[in-house]
């Protein structure tokens, strides 16, 4: 019998303890949101990130009913501020809103101060989106085969711009010249919306661009398009081929946005942040938007963003290997 009541006693102190551990957590997700809501991009203003998350900004604001501003903490391809987001309290009220280098970058560096499984808690997947082959016009070339003679009449001589070191952008560059078989050389920027702003004024032959960014430029006529890196034609740009189709076969890259919470943020906060945004997303100005920039819908359950990290971070490691990529 004193065996079993202390037992009991041992269980109850358990319980006890279980509980007040709990406790806070339950209490900070029934009175969230009570401040100001940030959501780090970590880029420069002017890009397709940026351009997305004022929407997703637009969208919180009023459905949680607390001020969501922007934040930009460019640097190092992303890498600074996942790093903010990652060792921000886990309280809800810091959010990152990241790209496909999230999945490319923990392969591309030898090390990074973060570990994209463990330091965050996945979201909501938001758009995912083929990139554009752009050319500047006074380059003398109208299609990917034409592209590809130049460049292997001239190794090296052709460059393409990127909004840095392991972001899309890059990544869809180089595996282009490892498939083509042809030398080209990367110019990275700190963010997209300087590298776009090279290649209108000349300074650089071309640029893998997401099209949100990208198409007012080819619209006016003051970049070209040469292909496109998804798996099938895209729709505002209906003559523009695959570049797969257009002579680099097996050739697709198609980029993806996302938001994440810094991990142990409680899961009825990740939960509620992630069916506001895909409600707000699914509304019709809000698909229309997307339409317009190119953007494909995405959003969904926390669960399966963590689904989709594992199989990019594995996916984008083996393109890596096999090309060679590296940092410059």
């Amino acid at each position: 019998m004193k065996t079993r009541r202390l037992l009991s006693s041992s269980l109850r102190s358990m319980l006890t303890a279980t509980v007040a551990a709990l406790l806070p957590a339950v209490a900070c997700a029934q009175a969230y949101p009570t401040k100001l809501i940030r959501i780090v991009v970590p880029f420069p203003p002017g890009g397709s990130n940026d351009v997305l998350a004022r929407i997703v900004e637009k969208i919180l604001t009023p459905a949680l009913g607390q001020i969501v501003i922007i934040e930009n903490r460019p640097g190092a391809s992303g890498l600074i501020g996942t790093e903010f987001v990652a060792k921000a309290p886990a309280d809800g009220y810091v959010l990152l809103l990241m790209t496909s280098a999230f999945a490319i970058n923990p392969s591309l560096y030898s090390k990074i101060p973060y570990d994209p499984i463990k330091d965050f808690e996945p979201v909501s997947a938001l758009t995912a989106y083929p990139l554009l082959l752009l050319g500047h016009p006074s380059l003398p070339v109208r299609s990917v085969k034409a592209l590809i003679a130049l460049a292997k009449a001239q190794p090296g001589n052709l460059n393409y711009s990127s909004g840095g070191i392991g972001t899309s952008n890059h990544i869809a560059g180089a595996l282009f010249a490892h498939m083509a078989g042809v030398r080209m050389t990367h110019i990275p920027y700190k963010g997209v919306g300087p590298a776009l702003t090279e290649l209108v004024g000349g300074q650089v032959h071309i640029i893998f661009g997401a099209p949100s960014s990208t198409l007012p430029f080819v619209r006016s006529g003051r970049l070209r398009a040469l292909g496109v890196t998804g798996a099938k034609r895209f729709p505002l740009l209906p003559d523009a081929p695959t570049i797969a189709e257009a002579g680099v076969p097996g050739y697709e890259i198609t980029s993806w946005t996302a938001l994440f919470a810094p991990a142990g943020t409680p899961a009825a906060i990740v939960k509620r942040i992630s069916a506001e945004v895909e409600k707000g997303l699914r509304q019709a100005d809000a698909l229309d938007v997307l339409q317009k920039l190119g953007l494909d819908l995405t959003a969904g359950t926390p669960e399966a963003l963590a689904a989709l990290i594992r199989t990019e971070v594995t996916k984008w490691a083996k393109v890596i290997k096999d090309t060679g990529i590296k940092p410059q």
